[in-house]
């Protein structure tokens, strides 16, 4: 469930029996042709999506983050490493002033990794409560096969991201029989794939109630 779409009454009586709670962090910055939100949208779609079956609320998305590297490119804007860090900080002041003692920092952008190195310091100085950092894109993998290249190899897609090589080992003699019996048993749902693995990872990785 979102915070925007609760009052300050619905929230005093979650606290009253979780403490937990999710900061999706993302940034605006070129993607090609792609929107320039894709970070801050992606960062909350995970977040929403894993912890609405916690009953876990999701607080908007820090939509800037630190990636001078794209400048160049116009309507990226890029916050300086110490504003990164002390947004981050007085989000996590007001949180645990409010009594969310769980926090899950859910980051979108790789130029935000600073903003991790804060928390073990400011954990020092808030004991008892626990925050993480996590990079909702190091979730599992669900590969998909591709076509064969030229080297008579086939590449793999990642949830139609870009390419990557398999590599694949040498076979081994009945392996694909076998590979082909434990896939007709595992067959996934249809809501199965990288999301769906993104999703379970990001729900482990919220502290357990």
């Amino acid at each position: 469930m979102k915070i925007t779409e609760m009052n300050w009454m619905q929230v005093e009586a979650y606290l009253e029996h979780d403490d937990r709670a999710v900061v999706p962090i993302g940034s605006t910055e070129q993607h090609a042709g792609l929107s320039l939100g894709v970070d801050l949208i992606l960062s909350e779609r995970v977040s929403v999506e894993a912890a609405e079956p916690l009953g876990v609320p999701v607080f908007p998305t820090l939509n800037y983050g630190y990636t001078p590297y794209f400048t160049a490119y116009p309507g990226t804007v890029s916050l300086r490493i110490e504003t990164l860090i002390a947004l981050v900080r007085d989000v996590l002041d007001s949180l645990q002033r409010s009594g969310f003692r769980r926090i899950l920092l859910v980051n979108g952008h790789g130029g935000n990794a600073p903003a991790g190195s804060l928390l073990q310091e400011w954990m020092s100085d808030h004991p008892g409560t626990c925050v993480r950092f996590h990079n909702w894109y190091n979730a599992p993998k669900v590969w998909k096969k591709g076509a064969g290249d030229r080297s008579g190899r086939e590449p793999c897609v990642v949830d139609g991201e870009l390419p990557v090589d398999a590599r694949a080992q040498r076979p081994v003699p009945g392996q694909e029989e076998a590979d082909d019996r434990h896939r007709a048993a595992s067959t996934p749902r249809p809501e199965e794939g990288a999301r769906a693995a993104r999703r379970r990872q990001l729900r482990r990785a919220l502290p357990a109630s």
